[in-house]
Order: structure tokens, then C-alpha cells, then sequence
């Protein structure tokens, strides 16, 4: 299978930048990715895998090897009538999946619905929403290793899951390429309404999970600006762990800013608040705005390369930092060289 040069990413990212990769390819089997990384002088390339690009600032240059992971297929390990097993491809479309659940009565992702991106993202970013976070699910990541060409499967604990992140987003998990995900649902979990803007939204004693599902695919519409309308990624921040001696000195000097308890003895802050009281709610440089619905969501309304993006988040980085000393780290992966950095 051989690869395209210099093929532009601007349609591949949900930022809508310009990007180019050295050379693309579109992979759709298990057979064709490891025939693709065995082929040519892919070995001597960087390797990078792409979803649907909806968590990611692309710069404007992309050596080497680009490989767009387009897998697709939902297969029933188990089902003993109560707990259910799924493989799922990496290709498959997020919210497109967790509706197949849904629908299907395989309970436990429902407060995930509506979240951009592919099922082989999901894992990387330990993505998360509305008290559940999807580490909670997963049994298990097949991938191959880009270094052997070999595949390899991961279970829960060797994904060393944490808060928005995983091994995947670290040193030694950066060889792998994710081409599917198992799964753990169950048919008679009760419904999760912990968080409370999703219990806010919900007006029954006793919500059926579909009422969870359409409840947050309404709280989500409302809150953040659809990608495929309005260039964006998503939250661009994280909410920031700090100790509990921190939480205190900002509950004395910033009594208003949210605080969550967590399961690690750290409490989280809300990252909205402290840059909605920055005001950079609705402001815009260089044709980069904080989205006026949710301040957490940098969209892209004028510029065409990652500069812009990633200046005005270290603006809103530094404010932070100088008001609350409270470091704000992004979300999204930044992949590439910028155009000043290539010879």
C-alpha cells in the first residue's frame, strides 16, 4: 500500500488549519496498516495515526508519515444477558457508537454522547463527560506497535488511565498505533446523574438511560459550538489538580471558584471560572476566539495556521497563572513543526 506526498490536513482537523503531511495514507484493515508500516521506507519515517482529528492542533508542516486510521466494525464478544463485550474499531465514529449502545440497550457510555472524534481517540485522551469517564469501560486496547509492526493488546491497567490522559499520550506508549477497543457495558447499570448541570437537565425522579443520553446531547448543543459548523477542539484547558493546601489558600483569596473533590486526595478547580473571570469570554486575537458559550473553547473564526491558536492560549495560560497561580495545561495534542522551524 503506498502513501500520497504532500497532502494537505486542513479538511482533517476540526480546527480547520492549514497543515501538510510529508505523506498520507488512509488505512481501513489491520492488514493494510501492518502492510503499509512494512512497506517502503516507512521504518524510517515518523510515524503519526490520525482519527478524525478533533482533539489535536495541527502545525503547519507534518514530516514524515501521516496514517489515517479508518477501521470500522462493532462485534459482540459477549453477552450473558446482563454484562456485554464489544470490540470496536478504532475507525468507528464516537457518538455514532455510543447511539449504537444506546439504542441497543448496552448501558454505560451515555454520558459520553455527542463528544467529537473517533473510538480509537477515545482511550488516548481518557476522554470525559458529565461524571463518567470512558477508562471507566474499557476492558482492553489492541494496537500495533509501530517499532515491531506487531500486534499487542493493553489491558485496562497497563493504559494507566488518569485524568485526561493515558500511556498513549506518554514516552512509552507513543510506538503504538490504537486499531481497536473492548468494552464493558452492561444491560441493568443503574443511570449516572451525579454531575450536576446533567441533573439540572433531567425533570424525572427516575431517568431511563435514553433520558440520560438525550438529556446530555441537549446540555452538550447548548453549551459548546458544534465543530462542524464553528472550527474548534473541544475544551481546550483542563480543569487543574492542585493539593488540598492550595485548594484552601485559593478558598480564602477566591471563595466563588468552584472546587470538586477527586478520588487522589487533590481537588479540582474549574478552569471555565477562572478564565471567565479573566474576561476572556467572547474575546478575539488574531482571528482565534474564546467561544462566547463556553469559555473553556478557543474556535477559530479567521486563522489559518496553529500560531494564532496556540498564542492565545498561552495569553490566557499566563493571566491565569499571574491571578491565581494555578497552571492551566491544554487538552488537545499539538502535532508538527511550525513553518518558522523548518529549514
Amino acid at each position: 500500500m503506498a502513501a500520497d506526498p504532500s497532502v494537505s490536513l486542513s479538511s482533517c482537523n476540526t480546527l480547520r488549519l492549514a497543515a501538510i503531511a510529508q505523506w498520507f495514507a488512509r488505512v481501513e484493515s489491520l492488514a493494510s496498516l501492518q502492510a503499509l508500516l512494512q512497506g517502503g521506507n516507512a521504518r524510517e519515517l515518523q510515524v503519526l495515526p490520525l482519527g478524525e482529528g478533533s482533539n489535536v492542533v495541527l502545525q503547519e508542516h507534518l514530516p514524515g508519515l501521516v496514517i489515517n486510521i479508518a477501521m470500522k466494525g462493532i462485534v459482540l464478544q459477549r453477552d450473558d444477558g446482563r454484562q456485554v463485550r464489544l470490540r470496536v474499531a478504532a475507525g468507528e465514529n464516537w457518538h455514532k457508537f455510543v447511539s449504537w449502545c444506546t439504542e441497543r440497550g448496552c448501558y454505560g457510555l451515555e454520558n459520553l454522547a455527542l463528544i467529537p472524534g473517533s473510538v480509537g481517540a477515545a482511550p488516548v485522551q481518557n476522554i470525559g463527560a458529565y461524571g463518567v469517564e470512558v477508562a471507566d469501560r474499557i476492558v482492553g486496547v489492541q494496537a500495533i506497535d509501530i517499532q515491531t509492526n506487531e500486534v499487542v493488546y493493553l489491558s485496562a491497567d497497563d493504559c494507566q488511565f488518569s485524568y485526561r490522559s493515558s500511556i498513549f499520550k506518554q514516552k512509552d506508549g507513543r510506538s503504538l498505533i490504537i486499531t481497536a477497543v473492548d468494552f464493558k457495558l452492561n444491560r441493568d447499570a443503574s443511570v449516572n446523574t451525579s454531575y450536576p448541570t446533567l441533573k439540572a437537565a433531567l425533570h424525572k425522579l427516575k431517568p431511563s438511560h435514553r433520558d440520560v443520553y438525550d438529556a446530555v446531547i441537549k446540555v452538550r448543543s447548548q453549551r459548546l459550538p458544534d465543530p462542524t459548523q464553528t472550527p474548534n477542539v473541544g475544551s481546550f484547558f483542563k480543569n487543574p489538580l492542585v493539593t488540598n493546601t492550595a485548594a484552601e489558600r485559593l478558598r480564602t483569596q477566591f471563595p466563588l471558584l468552584p472546587q470538586y473533590e477527586t478520588d487522589a486526595n487533590m481537588m479540582k478547580l474549574s478552569a471555565a471560572w477562572m478564565i471567565d473571570d479573566l474576561g476572556w469570554r467572547g474575546k478575539e486575537v488574531d482571528g482565534v476566539a474564546v467561544s462566547e458559550a463556553h469559555s473553556l473553547v478557543l474556535v477559530n473564526r479567521a486563522a489559518t495556521s496553529s500560531v494564532a491558536v496556540l498564542s492565545l492560549a498561552e495569553a490566557i495560560q499566563q493571566s491565569v497563572v499571574q491571578k491565581f497561580g494555578v497552571e492551566l495545561v491544554i487538552e488537545p495534542q499539538v502535532l508538527g513543526v511550525s513553518g518558522d522551524s523548518v529549514k
